[in-house]
């Protein structure tokens, strides 16, 4: 098995050997997904390579100040004409994390794959991963550090975005030594700390409050108050004028309640689909238990896809956590 210098030492071979990349983030991209696909962006830049950014659908609206976020195709409005030989994928758990993207990989197509969930199997022709990291965006830190390229403050915002989304603020348990080290060099490099914290965490639109009050207003609880869920219905959303980045968060609440060990949101796609975001204090492997349903992530947030009407959907996820408790 190899060390992490090691993967590091083949990702830039893969870098440094190819050309004419496609780089693709998983669906519905969080801050961790859209900060490292514009550093791979960079970093191929910075080596004078061709690449195209794209993902399956719109990013983030309040990420779009980031470089190179606006040339990340928008699949579902810009299809793309052709396809790619060589493939990088970032904070994809799994190879389906990058959705009807996949259509444009061709079919003998190498893949670099750079992650840090710990369900990640290692697909691709080359793997950087490193499950311990606290998002895919430290991992691209120390990537761009191995090619020694120079830092300016744009793409240091970008791997601090990564940094700051995924540790909730630097508050959650994955907020390591290392992490809070590479936080304070960015800031040396003029990252706006406080800026990037009100844009990304604090500010709300009209729309995300709308719909998270109708979430809170569908807030269930087991009887001993260990597992609380709230559901979103596609009434909800048109109703509150929110789109899927609306949602964003909305799962802390209901594991934020004092006593609460699991918390859970409930997606509804259709009548027979729901997608499951799922946060855990800690006794829970809520990774474990999303892998079991078809899903991925961390040990403390993992999502998973059911294809069961809601009140099956709720019923079966509840059922396994309480097995867990």
């Amino acid at each position: 098995m190899q060390t992490y210098e090691q993967s590091l030492e083949q990702a830039k071979r893969f870098l440094l050997e190819h050309d004419d990349y496609l780089v693709v983030s998983h669906i519905q991209p969080d801050g961790d997904a859209v900060s490292s696909t514009v550093a791979v962006g960079w970093l191929l830049s910075c080596l004078g390579k061709k690449f195209t950014l794209i993902n399956e659908g719109p990013i983030p609206e309040r990420m779009r100040f980031l470089l190179l976020a606006d040339q990340i195709v928008n699949m579902e409005e810009q299809p793309l004409d052709r396809t790619f030989k060589h493939v990088v994928c970032v904070d994809c758990a799994d190879f389906a994390r990058v959705g009807q993207t996949a259509r444009y990989f061709e079919e003998d197509a190498l893949i670099l794959n750079i992650d840090h969930h710990p369900t990640n199997n290692g697909y691709g022709s080359a793997a950087l991963v490193k499950p311990d990291a606290a998002a895919t965006a430290e991992i691209l830190h120390d990537l761009i550090d191995a090619f020694g390229f120079k830092w300016t403050t744009d793409i240091a915002s970008a791997i601090y975005t990564g940094l700051l989304t995924d540790t909730g603020g630097f508050r959650y348990s994955n907020t390591s030594p290392r992490v809070m080290s590479i936080a304070s060099e960015l800031l040396g490099y003029g990252v706006n700390g406080p800026e990037l914290c009100e844009t990304l965490l604090e500010s709300m639109t009209l729309p995300q409050m709308k719909v998270l009050v109708k979430a809170l207003s569908t807030m269930e609880m087991t009887p001993d108050g260990k597992i609380c869920w709230v559901y979103v219905t596609p009434e909800h959303m048109k109703e509150a004028g929110a789109a899927n980045e609306d949602l964003e968060g909305i799962v802390n609440y209901p594991r934020n309640i004092q006593g609460v060990e699991v918390g859970i949101l409930f997606k509804v796609i259709h009548d027979q689909a729901v997608k499951v975001s799922l946060r855990s204090a800690g006794k829970v492997d809520v990774a474990a238990l999303a892998q079991s349903f078809g899903g991925g992530g961390h040990v403390r947030a993992a999502g998973c896809r059911l294809e069961a009407s809601l009140e099956s959907s709720i019923e079966q996820v509840i059922e396994r956590v309480k097995s867990l408790l």
